[in-house]
């Protein structure tokens, strides 16, 4: 697909790999809807590329339908959802001071895997039934889940059962929405440097960049965009995950 001139949608497009996204469809000329809970930033954002804000929590069907018909009335009918919203934590299943919280287990799976379902499934109603351009596309969806998908390491039960159900859902939803023309595909980055690695000290930081075979440093936000590019403009792309990681894998620990 050529993004220019197509409305699209990003979520978590206030900071890191969101943002880096959503500025980079824009200078290709999309009409981008930056969607997120911080409204200071996502405001600042869609006002430097010409888009536009939208207030919204992805976990909530009335926020996020909210979100999508902003972007319709401002842009038109979106052909493009990229899902960057999401979180992490890190905590052992049995620590020194007990289990491992169930509230945060439940908000890291809510968030990361069950808002990008709720965003994908809402803005699949849409694009499904829009004109098709060539190869009879009707839009693309990206879903991000994470290296942790496959190379869990020790405390990070949650993070890695959100993103591997992401992973997990790739193909199944790909393979519906080939029905409709809507391509789907999932980028799983490996060490990213983007607002989710301030849980990490610099030591920590440090090391982990370290162990990356090839370019040995941290990823930059602006590769996983280039990526996403990539994929909008393939059209042979389709129900794949693709790990963005400079041949990173995790250790245990």
């Amino acid at each position: 697909m050529n993004v220019d001139g197509q409305s699209a949608v990003v979520t978590g497009g206030a900071s890191g790999l969101g943002e880096a996204t959503a500025r980079m469809l824009a200078k290709n000329g999309a009409k981008v809807a930056v969607l997120d809970l911080n409204q200071e930033r996502g405001e600042t954002v869609a006002k430097e590329i010409g888009g536009i804000f939208s207030s919204c929590d992805v976990v909530d069907e009335k926020s996020m339908q909210s979100g999508l018909d902003a972007a319709k009335e401002a842009h038109g009918p979106g052909r493009i959802l990229v899902n960057c919203a999401g979180i992490a934590a890190a905590s052992r299943v049995v620590g020194r001071k007990g289990p491992h919280s169930l509230e945060m287990f439940t908000k890291i799976i809510s968030v990361n895997l069950i808002g990008t379902f709720n965003a994908t499934r809402l803005f699949g109603v849409d694009a499904s039934v829009l004109d098709p351009l060539e190869d009879e596309e009707r839009g693309v969806i990206i879903m991000t889940a994470s290296v942790a998908a496959f190379d869990g390491q020790i405390g990070q039960a949650a993070y890695t059962a959100s993103k591997g159900g992401i992973h997990s859902m790739t193909l199944p939803i790909a393979r519906e929405f080939a029905n409709f023309g809507v391509r789907i595909c999932t980028i799983a980055p490996g060490v990213l440097l983007t607002p989710l690695m301030d849980v990490l000290s610099e030591e920590a930081q440090v090391s982990l960049a370290a162990s990356i075979p090839f370019p040995a440093r941290l990823g930059k936000a602006d590769e996983y965009a280039s990526l996403a590019m990539h994929i909008f403009e393939n059209r042979y792309l389709n129900g794949e995950t693709i790990r963005l990681d400079g041949a990173l894998r995790m250790t245990a620990k």
